[in-house]
């Protein structure tokens, strides 16, 4: 691994042209985040509970893909690095599956069904495919710990920059370009969200530079790289923490839209919502680099956590019609949820160098992969937690009201079984032990095997 001064601190044009990758993938992010549940229900037209199987059925297809992308990105050498290429190749690619995952044909219930499973599966494949270079390239850009966090919080902020687009954008679009078809309005406010994305990718990949490579390039088999991730025992707890962090996030923010259109009463504040969540996402990711440089990142994580688990259970006491209030504990957990997100991200780069140092071999690709499989499979439970707690509690689609257990059902969906899942990260992180000085030893060791190994040749 190549490391000191010169290739530790990132300049802020580089910053901003990384975290630019991320606002193009939250296009697809937050919009399944945020709308894919509802659209997929009182939009495209399937039942709850279909929804929540297929969004747990397709990640059977990421426990092959995401190992064999991180792989292929391994294995990958160019004169433009490992992992900036298939952000440059995939970003057209990316945009298309996006519009046509958010298109309605005119099909048979059953018809429908096959459509969103396909076109589903496209998605997420997709975004597989230039999501994992995107994510592992963090991780070359710096060595030092502490400029990662700083990266990653450049790359949230514009991320959920991304988010705030999609949560403040997408309803107006639809009823701009749908003229009241909000089935086109869709499609059609997809397809200038693809175009957005394709130019932030290549923005990203034309601004950024690898420059952290592995100490040594061992030539060794797939099955043995995915071996040695799991010999890592600080990556397994993070990819542990990310999965139980992922059902939390995703059923808070795919509950949203039901909580404000039918606990509150107020649909036509689902864009307002939604984009007030987003703005503190961005302020949140600010405030991480800050926070590190005085307190170590597990113990920075563990205060986030239970400040999150705190208020979410505080909104499950407040009244529909205390708006104001709502909208205020829903600023301050979505602030505190993204400050977390660069601290979290900045421990699965270090967890790459830590497995260097034990097994010889830099697996970048495989780490990230392996950290997005996790992330994507949260997803998915989660998703399918949402639509089976839905169907549990009786929500009906595409109904003029519910009744009284729907919303109740939606209410705890919203805030106490989040909160749960965030008190269950804090025992994770609690263990995690690569700390500041940690890394900077392992830095150091690495950096005298690559000298030791340049005499050797």
């Amino acid at each position: 691994m190549i490391s000191g001064n010169k290739n530790d601190k990132v300049s802020v044009i580089e910053k901003i042209g990384y975290g630019l990758g991320d606002t193009a993938s939250n296009i697809v992010f937050q919009t399944v985040m945020l709308l894919l549940a509802y659209f997929y229900t009182d939009i495209f037209g399937i039942s709850a509970a279909a929804m929540g199987t297929l969004f747990l059925s397709v990640r059977i297809l990421d426990a092959v893909t995401d190992p064999l992308m991180g792989a292929v990105c391994d294995r990958t050498n160019t004169r433009w690095g490992k992992f900036r290429p298939y952000i440059f190749l995939l970003s057209v690619p990316f945009a298309v599956i996006c519009v046509v995952t958010f298109t309605t044909p005119q099909f048979s219930p059953a018809g429908k069904l096959i459509y969103a499973y396909i076109t589903y599966s496209l998605l997420m494949i997709i975004y597989t495919a230039i999501n994992i270079p995107y994510c592992a390239l963090g991780g070359v850009i710096t060595s030092d710990s502490q400029e990662r966090v700083s990266l990653n919080s450049y790359r949230f902020v514009l991320a959920t920059a991304g988010g705030v687009i999609v949560a403040s954008c997408t309803l107006p679009l639809v009823r701009l370009l749908g003229q009241g078809n909000e089935q086109k309005g869709y499609q059609l406010a997809m397809t200038v969200f693809g175009v957005f994305a394709v130019v932030m990718f290549l923005a990203c990949f034309f601004l950024t530079k690898e420059r952290v490579f592995a100490v040594s390039e061992k030539k060794t088999g797939i099955l043995t790289d995915i071996r040695l991730i799991f010999s890592n025992d600080q990556w397994l707890l993070i990819a542990v923490l990310t999965f139980m962090l992922l059902i939390s996030l995703v059923l808070r923010g795919s509950c949203a839209a039901y909580y404000i259109k039918w606990y509150a009463g107020r649909p036509d504040l689902i864009t307002a919502f939604l984009t007030t969540g987003m703005v503190a996402s961005m302020i949140g990711a600010a405030f991480a680099a800050s926070l590190t440089r005085r307190m170590p990142k597990s113990k920075v994580y563990i205060l986030i956590q239970i400040s999150i688990a705190l208020v979410s259970a505080c909104m499950f006491f407040v009244g529909p019609a205390n708006l104001a209030l709502i909208f205020i504990l829903f600023f301050i957990v979505q602030f505190f949820v993204q400050m977390g997100s660069p601290i979290l991200w900045a421990m699965m780069a270090d967890c790459v160098e830590y497995g260097e140092l034990k097994t010889g071999r830099r697996v970048t690709g495989l780490v990230f992969s392996g950290a997005l499989f996790t992330l994507k499979l949260g997803m998915a439970l989660g998703g399918a937690i949402l639509g089976w707690l839905l169907a549990y509690f009786g929500y009906q689609e595409k109904a003029d009201m519910q009744t009284e257990e729907a919303i109740r059902g939606i209410v705890l969906i919203f805030t106490l079984i989040p909160a749960i899942g965030h008190i269950l990260v804090i025992g994770i992180v609690s263990r995690y032990k690569l700390t500041d000085d940690k890394c900077r030893q392992i830095r150091i060791e690495l950096e005298n095997r690559r000298v030791d190994t340049h005499q050797d040749i």
